[in-house]
């Protein structure tokens, strides 16, 4: 009885093999004929070998040139063929796990009972009785779970479980080899430390691969499994002596079973552990690339691309095992970041967020913000971090985003230039417009704001005669008001949507008498993607992350491009020609690339954002900066922003600089292209009437200006020499 009360003591504890625990306990009690017959039963009907699932593995992003900048994982997990372990790690498992696991039809009774004599003396589990393939089965069971109630029930210490388990063991061991089994094993256990399988703990513990591994660090590996969370070497020096000693136990069972001599043990037994932690980062947080990284996530659970039901998504990220070739340009990435912590600080609450996108094929190539990815200290809401993915909408991690302004400009000239309108046709404009009729939104219902003033921005245009041309170089709101009610302003929301824009906080979009002036907030890269179709010639592009997968079969399946012709070419051409007069007659003369570009300001009413999208050919690039807190509440006014001081924030002032220097780097090594010539007879000309004689006036304004500035300098200067020439009068020397 005391044999048996010491078991029972232990819960079993992994000492009794299922049939054999019934064979042990039962007689104990009375009743040794009714136990034979039930486990001669249980051995002759067996189930099917368990379901295996593919193992959580982890998932590896790679940028445009096959470089790692992140991976994430449910599990640190590598799996790897048995070829590709080393034979003393194959040798030690078994010697501490499994010493007689070639000779057993999954169930060892001499181990078995040897653990159930040596456990008992020892007062505790000293020796497992389990062997290597229902270790094998528990871990699968485990790994199959789907609730924590299923995990608890796999582990569950009862003979119930255990009697389970035995007979899928022996299920296994008809279906499979023992080398297959041993491979299994070795690529679902838990060493420790985080590490899933062997491939993953030479990494993690030795910062070797898994058949590289020497006899001390196959011994290390092998005598972690059994209690990988006491002797996780990442935990401190209590761990790390508890793992010697259980490396110089596998040893000396190795020595014992003549595997290695005595001699090898004991010296091997001298040596320090020798661990080399390497980190094994997981999650975009670590990642170099966060907002990237990030982005590929959402992207990976919100499209179907790679999952008809968002469960179905849910499962094939968490088991892993993918390597996702990206769409990320180092090149402008780094540009992005430069340009953006030059003149915005992670400290401000003001945020400034870019976003590149190449165009004719979607693929975004940088995403950045100002502030930093991660959690304030504390927790608090403002500080430099941030969880928003700031470059990006709600569906991809961003927030509510910001009022796109005056770039929504782009949308109605498109659409007035489809519809006919020349270059230099337009209209006479007020001082102030109220939007009280004329306006209908696609569901034909009048949406006027009778109440509503429009006022031009301070610094981007007065009232007066404007054409298409001079109206959107000085990006006046009262004329793209009246505008967008001559060319209708349904069609003027159907151009945007088929140029890819949504709000972002995926709403519908505000189909009202502002919609020109931008007052829906939008995520840069939704605004670059748009943009990005003018670059292309009018063929748009959904942004695109990720351009190749390849499954942990080793499959490689394309992404290829979404696109489709949202323009006329002839359309987007002369868009590109009155565009690129915005740096050098418009909102951002004097602010130019160095090659043929193209953009536009953006500017909100009472500075509550400011903007600044743009392309070349090659590249497009969207900026916006708003305060991270509530735009409405904390407009760009009277402002201190990476050190400077803004009286108040316009889109030429800050977005614009951001925009010129992120761009320059990026397309540093690319050679210039040009845009398509627009087709003259289709949109020259036109007629203003007055717009000459306000441009001659206005030229005159400028001819005066510069005749006063050159006047004052004058002054200045012989003031100056004046002053020089007193001082040396009054010098002692004189």
């Amino acid at each position: 009885m005391t044999v048996i009360k010491s078991v029972a003591g232990l819960g079993m504890a992994g000492v009794l093999g299922g049939v054999l625990a019934a064979a042990v306990v039962v007689p104990a009690v009375g009743g040794a004929g009714i136990a034979t017959r039930t486990a001669a039963s249980t051995l002759i009907d067996l189930p099917p070998a368990p379901r295996e699932e593919p193992l959580s593995q982890l998932t590896t992003l790679l940028d445009k040139n096959g470089k790692r900048f992140a991976q994430f994982y449910e599990a640190n997990r590598t799996t790897v063929p048995l070829s590709r372990v080393a034979p003393v790690m194959r040798r030690a498992i078994v010697a501490i796990e499994d010493a007689r696991f070639y000779e057993h039809a999954g169930l060892d009774i001499k181990g078995t009972l040897r653990a159930v004599i040596a456990n008992t003396q020892a007062g505790g589990i000293k020796q497992g009785g389990s062997s290597l393939t229902q270790q094998l089965v528990k871990n699968i069971l485990v790994e199959n779970a789907e609730s924590e109630k299923e995990r608890q029930a796999a582990r569950a210490p009862n003979i119930a479980r255990k009697i389970t388990e035995l007979r899928l063991a022996l299920a296994m061991e008809e279906k499979y080899r023992k080398d297959d089994i041993l491979e299994r094993y070795l690529n679902i256990a838990y060493f420790g430390a985080g590490a899933y399988g062997v491939e993953a703990a030479a990494r993690r513990f030795f910062s070797t691969s898994a058949d590289k591994l020497t006899l001390a660090q196959a011994a290390t590996l092998a005598g972690a499994v059994r209690l990988p969370y006491s002797t996780d070497p990442s935990l401190g020096r209590t761990q790390r002596a508890r793992l010697r000693e259980r490396r110089d136990t596998v040893l000396d069972r190795m020595a014992g079973l003549g595997m290695i001599s005595q001699a090898t043990a004991t010296a091997t037994k001298r040596a320090p552990l020798a661990i080399r932690l390497r980190p094994e980062p997981g999650g975009c947080a670590e990642s170099a690339y966060p907002y990237f990284c990030l982005y590929v996530q959402r992207e990976l659970l919100s499209n179907p691309v790679f999952g008809g039901t968002r469960a179905e998504r849910q499962r094939r990220m968490a088991r892993g095992g993918l390597v996702l070739k990206t769409t990320l340009d180092p090149v402008a990435q780094h540009a992005a970041e430069r340009a953006i912590a030059a003149r915005v600080s992670a400290e401000d609450t003001e945020v400034a967020a870019e976003a590149m996108v190449e165009p004719g094929t979607g693929r975004i190539r940088a995403l950045a913000a100002s502030k930093k990815f991660g959690r304030n200290a504390g927790d608090r809401n403002n500080g430099p971090h941030t969880t928003f993915n700031l470059a990006a909408d709600v569906q991809h991690g961003g927030g509510m985003g910001f009022q796109a302004g005056s770039t929504f400009k782009v949308f109605t000239l498109a659409t007035a230039l489809k519809q006919g309108w020349r270059f230099d046709e337009g209209f006479k404009t007020p001082g102030m417009f109220v939007p009280s009729e004329g306006y209908k939104d696609c569901a034909g219902k009048p949406v006027n704001a009778p109440a509503a003033k429009i006022y031009n921005a301070s610094g981007e245009g007065k009232g007066g005669p404007h054409s298409l041309s001079t109206g959107t170089w000085k990006s006046v709101n009262i004329f793209y008001m009246m505008l967008e009610r001559r060319v209708g302003l349904c069609n003027v929301v159907e151009t945007a949507r088929s140029l890819g824009v949504t709000r972002a906080d995926g709403a519908p979009l505000r189909e009202v008498p502002t919609f020109t002036l931008g007052v829906n907030e939008m995520d840069p890269l939704t605004v670059a993607g748009a943009f990005a179709a003018f670059a292309a010639r009018g063929r748009y592009c959904r942004p695109v992350a990720i351009v190749e997968i390849v499954d942990r079969e080793g499959l490689r399946t394309r992404v290829p491009p979404s696109c489709e012709q949202a323009l006329e070419r002839d359309v987007a051409d002369a868009v590109n020609h009155i565009l690129s007069g915005v740096f050098s007659q418009g909102t951002m003369k004097g602010q130019s690339l160095g090659r043929p570009a193209a953009g536009k300001t953006g500017t909100n009413n009472g500075y509550t954002s400011a903007w600044f999208a743009g392309y070349t050919p090659d590249l497009a690039a969207a900026v916006s900066v708003g305060d991270i807190r509530g735009s409405y509440r904390y407009p760009l006014r009277g402002v201190e922003i990476g050190g400077q001081s803004y009286g108040q924030v316009q889109g030429a002032s800050l977005p614009g600089p951001i925009w010129v220097a992120s761009m320059e780097a990026a397309l540093h090594d690319t050679r210039p292209t040009s845009f398509v010539h627009p087709d003259m007879s289709r949109f020259g000309g036109g007629h203003t009437p007055g717009l000459e004689e306000a441009l001659a006036a206005e030229k005159r304004a400028e001819q005066r200006q510069a005749s006063h500035r050159r006047h004052f300098r004058k002054l200045r200067d012989g003031y100056r020499q004046y002053y020089r020439w007193l001082s040396r009068r009054h010098r002692p020397d004189h």
